[in-house]
């Protein structure tokens, strides 16, 4: 493997993708939830510099070639389990990302399948955009789970406060705990609406794949 700077961003993001979820091994949350937010974006950011550089210097390889999409899945397949396992398994958010990973699967085990031939699943610019728009999606449920934590933590604090307020019928009691609401569950509802888009482009690429891959599926005779 060439040491080029496009190889080694490959490769740096390729080690990000872990390291999201050791952020919450070593790290209190809130600080977990902006740290990874900082590392995927990082990591995203180079999943465009690494293509481009490549080819403006000339630099393309094939390990990076290789590299570069399962560097793209790593991120996006660890990054949901961490933000389902801390969002209380939210249904809204474990389909879409079911299908997300569903896809995955599919789609690496038939390239796996079609070996030398899997040039005819090659990537397309609605991927490129499927992908784009996963990590969007990703970053804003961690902006959402920082949020919200500091929410909880926040209500937990006041909680005496609020019921005091509640209880004497002053409405400022009421205000603070909206204020305090709001933020969090507004940044979480965009985030659903961009894992669910992420989501239906991901499954429109993949039904793209498997129509260009029947032709090698279909056994001999037929």
């Amino acid at each position: 493997m060439r040491w080029t700077i496009p190889n080694t961003l490959t490769t740096l993001r390729l080690l990000a993708a872990p390291g999201v979820a050791v952020m919450f091994l070593y790290f209190a949350r809130p600080w977990a939830d902006w740290l990874a937010l900082v590392l995927f974006l990082g990591a995203a950011i180079t999943d465009y510099f690494d293509g481009y550089l490549a080819r403006l210097w000339k630099q393309e390889s094939r390990i990076g070639a290789m590299l570069d999409p399962i560097a793209d899945k790593a991120m996006v397949v660890i990054a949901l389990l961490v933000i389902t396992g801390y969002s209380g398994m939210d249904p809204w958010l474990i389909l879409p990302a079911t299908m997300i990973l569903f896809r995955e699967v599919f789609v690496s085990g038939l390239r796996e399948y079609l070996g030398n031939t899997s040039r005819t699943l090659a990537v397309t610019k609605l991927a490129k955009w499927k992908t784009t728009a996963q990590m969007v999606a990703i970053s804003v449920l961690f902006g959402a789970l920082g949020l919200e934590y500091i929410r909880e933590q926040a209500l937990a604090r006041n909680r005496a406060l609020i019921n005091e307020m509640e209880a004497t019928d002053i409405t400022p009691g009421m205000n603070l705990l909206q204020m305090a609401t709001d933020g969090g569950e507004i940044v979480w509802t965009v985030g659903l609406f961009l894992i669910w888009v992420a989501a239906a482009l991901t499954l429109v690429t993949g039904w793209d794949y498997l129509r260009k891959a029947m032709p090698h599926l279909k056994d001999k005779g037929q």
